[in-house]
């Protein structure tokens, strides 16, 4: 029976608003990261059946099908197609299951998936154009909800009061998001898994980028108790306990165990499980709950089975809700800091959490991962990976 492993995985350093990487072209910073697997494994780029590209902005330079772009950038040959898709947040850990499935039913041998965003030059919401050519859902959706848009932030605010989810203990989680990452950042933990890119600053100096910029080290909860709430007099979200705006990508190299034995290729891990859920587009950001329910249910293993959770921090209700309802371990969650420290560029984080989780698998000996990200609309991701 065929199955899916990831050959390998890497990413760019993700760079914070307006900063290192803002200035890059979203396919050719694609494209670094595709080179960046020829380079780390000596793939040829002709055996790829098909690239897969997660994005969330498809407007401007990253419309066009900027998956298929990022494949002439990077001089792969004609011959490799490239497709874009887009599941918001998730859309390339939509990627990565898209390959899976690709190359477990026969339909491709190798496939890379990955995905890019640069909010800098694309913020979100962009892709609606001011409403110029209508509105996203439409008010057949609104009606079915009583409401007249959905919004993550009010919904992320609504988590917090269904679950009873303080403002201090959203700054503290943030806090420890920070803190973390800084860690990670000090002891080297993402020096294999980071592809350095050259860059050129504002006043002329080129140099490489390799560190993740959007981790703030000396934070106090004195310091995010300060901020303002972001959705509404009296709140408790901010932009302190919130994933930050982001320019990132990533790449993982997926194929058959028997192709990769034939290429002399030894994979990190066999993607085990992977299912999307859906929920109510109100609240929006409850996805991973379900989501992980599923994949552990698919998967036949429990919670106490998976050594690492990686569940997307674009607020940290989102984050804290899911430990209150899966009662998982707080230490074992996103244990290398997540969004709200190493930032959330939205078509490309689920690739670089999926490329920090497999690289923390193996080198700590975890035999099972787990991953899960909310996204607009009401959905989630989960994957479950397993060491090799």
């Amino acid at each position: 029976m065929r199955d899916a492993v990831i050959v390998d995985a890497v990413r760019t350093a993700v760079g914070k608003r307006n900063g290192s990487l803002a200035r890059l072209h979203s396919a050719s910073l694609s494209a670094h990261v595709l080179n960046a697997l020829v380079e780390r494994t000596g793939l040829d780029p002709s055996l790829v059946d098909d690239v897969i590209w997660g994005c969330a902005g498809a407007v401007g330079m990253q419309s066009g099908c900027v998956g298929r772009a990022a494949v002439l950038a990077a001089g792969w040959p004609e011959s490799v197609p490239g497709l874009t898709i887009d599941r918001q947040c998730g859309s390339s850990q939509q990627a990565v299951h898209q390959a899976a499935a690709g190359v477990i039913s026969g339909q491709y041998e190798v496939a890379v998936a990955g995905g890019v965003e640069i909010m800098s030059a694309i913020p979100l919401g962009t892709t609606k154009l001011d409403g110029r050519c209508g509105e996203p859902f439409g008010p057949d959706v609104f009606q079915r909800y009583g409401v007249d848009r959905f919004n993550q932030g009010t919904g992320a605010q609504l988590i917090a009061d269904e679950y009873g989810i303080t403002r201090t203990q959203m700054d503290q989680h943030a806090l420890d998001s920070h803190a973390r990452a800084a860690r990670a950042i000090d002891e080297g933990r993402f020096k294999d898994q980071i592809a350095p890119i050259s860059v050129t600053d504002a006043d002329g100096t080129t140099r490489d980028f390799d560190t993740d910029e959007g981790v703030r080290r000396g934070s106090t909860l004195e310091t995010l108790a300060g901020l303002k709430p972001a959705f509404g007099e009296g709140g408790s979200i901010t932009a302190g306990n919130a994933s930050q705006v982001s320019d990132g990508t990533g790449a993982l190299l997926v194929t058959t165990s028997e192709f990769a034995r034939a290429r002399g290729w030894t994979p990190l891990a066999r993607i085990h499980t992977a299912v999307v859920a859906g929920t109510d587009p109100v609240t929006m950001l409850k996805g991973p709950i379900p989501a992980t329910a599923k994949a552990l249910q698919r998967s036949g293993l429990s919670l106490d089975d998976i050594g690492v959770y990686e569940i997307n921090e674009a607020f940290a209700s989102v984050t804290l809700a899911w430990l209150k309802e899966t009662g998982a371990d707080y230490a074992r969650m996103n244990p290398l800091g997540g969004a709200m420290a190493l930032g959330h560029p939205i078509g490309g984080s689920g690739a670089r959490i999926m490329t920090t989780l497999v690289h923390h698998m193996r080198d700590n000996a975890i035999r099972y991962g787990l991953q899960s990200m909310c996204e607009g609309g009401g959905m989630a991701n989960a994957t479950v990976l397993e060491l090799l």
